[in-house]
């Protein structure tokens, strides 16, 4: 089997050399080149480090790795395209997800991967661990069970903490728009979204666009249309019903795309032409299932005006690592002890503001390794922080009960 690149494809055999003994190793900073060196680094020298972080606990911030120190945390519930494949086999995907953070955000990262897929087992597990990291990156969590993961982390731990695969997918896909509707000529607060998907990334991008003033927002699942009280909801999904569907339509992708501005396809789901066919003139299609897109780009491209998907080998790649290295990286930069939804909106605006200059149909967002993608978010996000008074310790009390 060989994965497609854009023109080079990549072979199996380069896939396992390239992962054999794995994509991580630890560093040091400081050279031992003596023993005062030593006596520096170590002991006895180490201990007045270490008395003055017991008098100053957040010493520790300084002193220490762990206030640039991101845990990659998953349960190999929901891995890439490959499902539930278990802790092990999620590893190699945590040592990418670890090593993007550091090539791309200047951050250490550790990747855990653990054995149990119980929310108070987890929550207990990075509560006890969390004076050895300043962030944590939770990966690949199956839904529904993400949302209610997240949320007990974020109450019980006093650091960052953010679900990748929810929160950077969704501040990519509003940057995205941003550039698409710019391009089209039409505000995006007009526009009416299709979603397809509620998994994780689906509520996540459903979320953010009413959060940015989206008010005609439709969210489909594999039952179809998300509407009060319909039978077969979490309450993720619930919650999301009574907040979008203005139009109140009932049904599947027929009903929902027919004349709609935007779709957002974060689903396996496959999309007929004849649907994107359907949708408003000039229509926006992000076809973001990997390794296969909810529609070939280039019959989306028939119809729709502007195309992305979340691969490499097309134009307009909308994808998580826009974003979340830059978060971690602002977050931490300022001391914040949450990511709020204000700083998700501000790394979105950034990207947007990163690919303002050379918007085209086919350059909506910035490539996923421009290097100015990066500053800009972390920039943006720690003004976003100090703004939403994230940094204000006492008002986020880690709660352990």
């Amino acid at each position: 089997m060989t994965a497609v690149g854009v023109s080079n494809p990549v072979t199996d055999a380069e896939v396992f050399a390239a992962h054999e003994g794995g994509k991580l190793s630890v560093g040091v900073t400081t050279a031992f080149h003596d023993s005062r060196a030593l006596s520096i680094a170590y002991t006895p020298g180490v201990a007045a480090v270490s008395k003055a972080i017991a008098r100053e606990p957040e010493l520790a911030g300084r002193y220490t790795w762990a206030g640039r120190l991101v845990a990659v945390v998953t349960d190999g519930t929901a891995v890439l395209g490959l499902g539930d494949v278990g802790p092990a086999a999620a590893l190699p995907v945590m040592e990418g997800k670890a090593a993007l953070l550091k090539q791309f955000g200047g951050l250490d990262a550790i990747p855990l991967v653990l054995d149990t897929t119980d929310v108070d087992e987890i929550v207990d597990t990075l509560v006890r661990l969390r004076p050895s990291f300043g962030a944590v990156s939770l990966e690949d969590v199956a839904a529904p069970r993400c949302f209610e993961l997240e949320d007990r982390l974020v109450r019980a731990l006093d650091c960052p903490v953010m679900h990748d695969d929810q929160h950077g997918t969704a501040i990519a896909v509003l940057a995205a728009l941003r550039g698409a509707c710019t391009v089209v000529g039409r505000p995006l607060t007009r526009q009416r979204v299709v979603v397809s998907g509620a998994g994780a990334a689906g509520v996540a991008c459903a979320r953010i666009l009413l959060a940015a003033g989206l008010t005609d927002v439709t969210v489909l699942d594999s039952r179809g249309i998300l509407v009060p009280g319909r039978a077969g909801m979490n309450p993720a999904k619930a919650g999301l019903a009574g907040r979008t569907n203005p139009r109140a339509l009932r049904g599947g992708l027929a009903e929902a795309l027919r004349d709609a501005d935007i779709f957002v396809g974060v689903s396996s789901a496959a999309v007929p032409e004849e649907l994107i066919a359907s949708m408003a003139p000039d229509a926006i299609v992000l076809a973001l299932s990997n390794p296969v897109p909810e529609i070939p780009p280039q019959t989306a491209a028939r119809y729709a005006a502007v195309v992305g998907t979340g691969g490499s080998d097309f134009p307009n790649q909308v994808i998580n690592t826009l974003a979340s290295p830059g978060i971690y990286r602002g977050a931490l930069d300022a001391g914040a002890r949450r990511i709020t939804d204000g700083m998700k909106l501000a790394a979105a605006e950034a990207i947007a503001e990163v690919a303002a200059a050379d918007l085209a149909t086919d350059r909506i967002v910035p490539h996923s390794l421009d290097p100015r993608v990066m500053p800009a978010v972390a920039s943006a996000v720690a003004r976003a922080a100090l703004e939403d008074g994230a940094l204000d310790a006492a008002a986020h009390r880690p709660d352990r009960a």
